[in-house]
């Protein structure tokens, strides 16, 4: 395996190998459960080609070398490959091997690169400086305005923004760029043509025509549990650093940091309040060396030489104007009243030892200020908050 990740990258195929069936039969042979990146690069390796590799295996003659527990792979036929293929060309995507020019270089060179990616949007982008951002998925409101605004000032400096399209942190860093009219790429646990969560389809959709969303998985699939670690390999590998915002001690955005440092990437991280199970993980980064990060300037002084040795190609040009933040209702009835109960759980879950003004926490709630103002005024009241000077609240310490 060694020779396909020197600095040229996997080899191309062949000149007399046909260039479409090879290239199906990467994707066949990706497809195939119980091969794996390691083991379809091993393959590879000992066969020259995923064409060859497949005649191998058809042929019964290497049967140790292409059976899972005893039993033989089951191998994608051409016709499913490309039923697959056109489903993906149908919706203006396209499919990139590892041994493609457009494949991303810095993710060819982790241990277990995706043989193949299916890209929707802008494969381009995945050829230039990148950052991941990535945190809690119950962050708190500060957590969600920190990472939005971290992610629109990368922007600002054409730096492309990679994380997971999950809730909380990754959300907001992904609205954030764009926002502010730049370039993100969303690195998914599905399919590339499925929203996870389903109620991130209209950011997923903005993210494909200002960038890119990407996936190893095949068209029309489901995240699974599982799935999400290995997506978070992705979003390490495609990056320069990772920067976490929020986190708890068992988390998949500590798993995306430490998947980072493995690949000899910078890690950064945001301080945080140890009353805060969202922080305990960033404060256990840096801890242990992670950067400290109070703003991008904190982050571009350690990145900026690695984001400009990252690649020769030319650098990203917005695809369209910033544009403004879309309103969000901060008077008058929202579209469908809360219940109490869950708007309760709303703001609680937004709400951390540090203040949020209540503005903000308005915005983020997604409801009419009458129902947070009377919501605060009963979590008040029951201790379960505390007001603070310039109009902000916090949850009140245990």
């Amino acid at each position: 395996m060694t020779d396909l990740f020197t600095a040229a990258g996997p080899p191309p195929a062949p000149a007399d190998q046909p260039a479409h069936a090879e290239r199906m039969a990467w994707l066949r042979l990706a497809r195939t459960p119980g091969i794996g990146p390691i083991r379809f690069f091993a393959l590879l390796e000992r066969f020259s080609t995923a064409e060859a590799a497949i005649e191998a295996a058809q042929s019964g003659k290497f049967a140790a070398e292409f059976s899972a527990q005893g039993k033989p792979l089951s191998i994608p036929s051409m016709a499913q490959a490309e039923a697959e293929l056109a489903l993906i060309d149908d919706a203006d995507a396209v499919l990139i091997t590892a041994n493609d020019p457009g494949y991303p270089f810095r993710l060819r060179h982790i241990a277990d690169p995706p043989p193949v990616l299916t890209v929707r949007g802008d494969a381009a982008a995945l050829t230039q400086p990148s950052l991941a951002i990535v945190g809690a998925r119950n962050a708190s409101g500060n957590g969600r305005r920190f990472a939005h605004e971290l992610a629109r000032q990368l922007a600002e400096q054409n730096i492309v923004v990679v994380s997971g399209l999950a809730r909380g942190i990754d959300t907001a860093a992904h609205h954030g760029v764009v926002q502010a009219g730049g370039v993100t790429i969303a690195a998914i646990a599905s399919g590339a043509d499925i929203a996870y969560p389903a109620e991130n389809a209209a950011l997923m959709a903005d993210i494909a025509q200002t960038g890119a969303v990407i996936s190893e998985r095949p068209w029309g699939s489901i995240a699974k549990a599982q799935h999400f670690p290995r997506r978070n390999r992705i979003i390490a590998g495609l990056s320069v650093g990772t920067i976490v915002v929020e986190a708890a001690l068992r988390s998949g955005s500590l798993i995306t940091a430490k998947l980072a440092g493995d690949y000899g990437r910078e890690i950064f991280a945001v301080p945080g309040s140890p009353l805060d199970e969202r922080h305990r993980g960033c404060n256990r980064l840096l801890r242990d060396g992670a950067h400290f990060v109070e703003c991008a300037a904190d982050i571009l002084t350690i990145a900026e030489p690695l984001l400009q040795a990252q690649t020769k190609a030319a650098p990203v040009v917005r695809k369209q104007p910033p544009r403004p933040a879309k309103p969000q209702p901060v008077s008058g009835a929202p579209a469908a009243k809360p219940a109490t109960a869950a708007l309760e759980k709303t703001v609680l879950d937004l709400l951390s030892p540090e203040p949020l003004p209540v503005d903000e926490l308005i915005r983020q709630c997604h409801a009419s200020a009458s129902d947070v103002l009377d919501c605060l005024m009963d979590l008040e009241m029951m201790g379960q908050i505390n007001r603070h000077a310039g109009n902000c609240v916090a949850i009140a310490s245990s």
